[in-house]
């Protein structure tokens, strides 16, 4: 009897000790998913963040829908975002959750064209006819006014989209709903779109792969992947009526032409600033106010994040701008209230 007794209480005390452990490997570790246009220097924040001594950190670049998901689910301690919750979604998740700018990027329309080079010119309601199915060749007269001088292929366009729930497909729905009426009033904006014409690539990654693989086509992907993939893009005029290249310098004037609202989210679309690049948006992480056991690595991470990590040997070599210094300020007063 004495034996067993003895026997109950070591099972117990290893039960006790295997739960111990759990929870302080639990607590060792952060969880997060959703945008694949934050995901390049994500991959270098998580790296460097663990080497200075913080957790790790676990994320998935499953684009903007499904990290929002996995945080309404409670499945991941932070959701990436390059569009904020929507009304739908914050009833969803029925507690506070608070949004944290962590890099400004631009959106470029990248393109491959047999015997085209980089830095085609083209205006937004050019780009939404493509997209609406209007423009349908190349060598269309309203491409080709715009670009005199180049010879553009008798051939038919082909466009390429985001097929998942995706942040970079709401910054440029977005851009297109203010230059185009018919866009506006027809496909409109958000994360997933009903699309009139072209071929789905999951994330940015299988955009490029799509425009990689297919001559006379055209997509949207952030900045570092049509450079790392050597892909061209083209100028977009913006609301000044002035061609632009998407670039560090291009998103940064967008963002500093635009306030930031209280809830420290903002469209930089058709930024109202002469320089600014058109397609441009902040990417977000997403957080819930009361976030748990996790709280206090968490608040380490997003520190990280809108200080060391604005750095320019973070941003800069990735092709992101840094969130402007006034912005970060509100994101850690907010991160200090978790």
């Amino acid at each position: 009897m004495i034996a067993a007794k003895k026997l109950i209480g070591i099972a117990a005390l290893a039960a006790a000790l295997a739960g111990a452990v759990i929870s302080s490997a639990s607590a060792q570790s952060l969880t997060g998913a959703g945008s694949t246009f934050v995901n390049p220097i994500m991959t270098k924040w998580v790296a460097d963040f663990a080497q200075s001594g913080g957790v790790s950190v676990n994320y998935q670049p499953i684009g903007s829908g499904g990290g929002i998901n996995a945080l309404i689910n409670h499945t991941v301690d932070f959701a990436g975002s390059d569009v904020p919750m929507n009304p739908n979604e914050l009833a969803q998740a029925k507690v506070p959750v608070f949004h944290i700018p962590d890099v400004v990027g631009a959106v470029c329309v990248a393109y491959s064209i047999p015997g085209i080079g980089p830095g085609i010119r083209l205006t937004g309601p050019v780009l939404a006819d493509i997209y609406l199915g209007k423009i349908t060749m190349w060598n269309d007269p309203r491409i080709a006014s715009l670009n005199p001088g180049t010879t553009f292929p008798n051939d038919s366009i082909f466009v390429t989209h985001r097929s998942d729930g995706s942040g970079t497909t709401a910054i440029f729905t977005d851009y297109l709903c203010k230059v185009s009426k018919d866009w506006n009033g027809g496909p409109g904006t958000g994360k997933s779109i009903d699309w009139p014409i072209g071929l789905g690539g999951k994330g940015n990654a299988g955009v490029a792969g799509l425009l990689k693989t297919h001559k006379d086509s055209i997509g949207y992907i952030e900045l570092a992947y049509a450079v790392q993939n050597v892909i061209s893009y083209a100028e977009i005029d913006n609301s000044k009526g002035k061609p632009i290249y998407p670039s560090v310098d291009s998103a940064a004037a967008a963002a500093a032409g635009v306030k930031i609202g209280p809830n420290l989210t903002a469209s930089l679309t058709d930024s109202p600033a002469p320089d600014a690049y058109p397609i441009t948006g902040y990417s977000y992480l997403i957080v819930y106010r009361q976030p748990g056991q996790n709280a206090a690595d968490l608040k380490k991470f997003l520190s990280f994040v809108v200080t060391d990590g604005q750095g320019e040997d973070y941003t800069k070599p990735l092709f992101y701008a840094r969130v402007p210094d006034s912005v970060c300020a509100k994101a850690q007063a907010e991160i200090n209230s978790l």
